[in-house]
């Protein structure tokens, strides 16, 4: 089955140029203040206008208010919104119902237990995304994007209704074994392809889709 990627935290032309020409299935904009990788709604509208139709266009918020949500989607035309916080069950639904937008649900992974998550996300969102947890000890940790990966071997026998993707510390060395171990057919990078957090590398992103390209052949 094919793999398809998704470069998340989006900031400028060049990023989402690259992501474009090198096949990528999703781009990501964060909406979050405190991430290097958040952008304004006026900054992602320009940046989402360049995205063909083929190309999902995402935007990943976290615990947002209405106030937030209302604002992007006034000025950017999302295709779905990723929850990165600790929303509930509850309040995914209600996200879902109330902007009539797919969602994907982030959980985060650092041992076994961490996936009884899934039972209570599951199909509920319409996606799941499996990140590493930050630890903490960790200092300026985000809810995403730290560039750390977890044991993929937790999720080889994981049942999930719901389409899922890997995300966490993925970068073009790592990505063909990452996706051997969990069986991901969806994957998502952010800090793996950056010159630093916030500033992402073109070439990085080329090479990174030229390996997601390689695993399907």
């Amino acid at each position: 089955m094919p793999v398809h990627a998704k470069i998340c935290g989006l900031s400028d032309s060049a990023g989402v140029d690259a992501a474009i020409l090198h096949g990528a299935a999703f781009v990501g904009f964060v909406f979050y203040p405190p991430s290097p990788r958040n952008v304004s709604p006026f900054v992602a509208a320009t940046l989402a206008a360049k995205v063909p139709p083929h190309i999902k266009k995402v935007g990943l918020f976290v615990d947002p208010d209405e106030k937030l949500i209302r604002s992007v989607l006034t000025n950017v035309p999302l295709d779905w919104i990723q929850l990165h916080g600790s929303e509930s069950p509850e309040r995914v639904r209600e996200i879902k119902e109330t902007y009539s937008l797919p969602v994907i649900k982030a959980i985060k992974v650092d041992s076994a237990s961490s996936l009884d998550e899934i039972a209570r996300y599951d199909e509920i969102a319409d996606m799941l995304l499996f990140d590493a947890k930050e630890p903490k000890s960790m200092e300026n940790a985000l809810p995403g994007g730290n560039g750390l990966a977890f044991d993929w071997e937790l999720l080889a026998g994981a049942n999930v209704s719901s389409p899922w993707m890997l995300a966490g510390g993925l970068n073009s060395t790592n990505i063909a074994e990452a996706v051997r171990i969990s069986g991901a057919t969806l994957v998502d990078t952010s800090s793996g392809v950056e010159f630093e957090p916030g500033r992402k590398n073109p070439a990085a992103i080329e090479t990174f889709l030229a390996a997601v390209a390689a695993i399907d052949a």
